[in-house]
């Protein structure tokens, strides 16, 4: 199984940082690339619709916790030869005004494709979402 993960540091409270973060449908207003976000259903079972440029990705919410402040999803459908995919965003408090993201992710690979040859593309995207939300948060 194959893992990565990023990171970020904000200047905002968690519960500011959780409320953007939190709205699975939310996509598009705060991560770069995404075109549109669209979702069917509510809660544990939603499943969002991403497009960014031709591209189109199906997630599924898969775990959703407000008070704890996490989420997980997985990929139903998408460009990318993985299986089993299943990211997890946690938002803690780090003081009165500062808060810490993780965006964790792991997931199996077919054969002949190394977790070299894509982690560093997830990790960056992951790692420029999180930066493009500092200044709406940090505000």
């Amino acid at each position: 199984m194959a893992k990565i993960a990023v990171e970020e540091d904000y200047a905002a409270s968690a519960a500011v940082v959780w409320k953007r973060l939190a709205d699975f449908g939310g996509l598009a207003s705060w991560m770069p690339g995404v075109e549109s976000c669209e979702t069917e259903g509510d809660g544990i079972g939603a499943v969002r619709k991403v497009v960014m440029g031709p591209v189109q990705v199906v997630e599924r919410l898969e775990a959703f916790d407000d008070a704890g402040r996490s989420l997980s999803y997985s990929i139903a459908e998408g460009p990318m030869p993985v299986e089993n995919y299943l990211a997890t965003i946690r938002v803690q408090e780090a003081g009165a005004d500062a808060c810490h993201v993780d965006w964790t992710a792991s997931f199996d690979l077919p054969d002949g494709l190394s977790e070299e040859q894509l982690a560093p593309g997830l990790q960056g995207a992951y790692g420029g979402a999180l930066k493009a939300l500092k200044p709406l948060v940090e505000g």
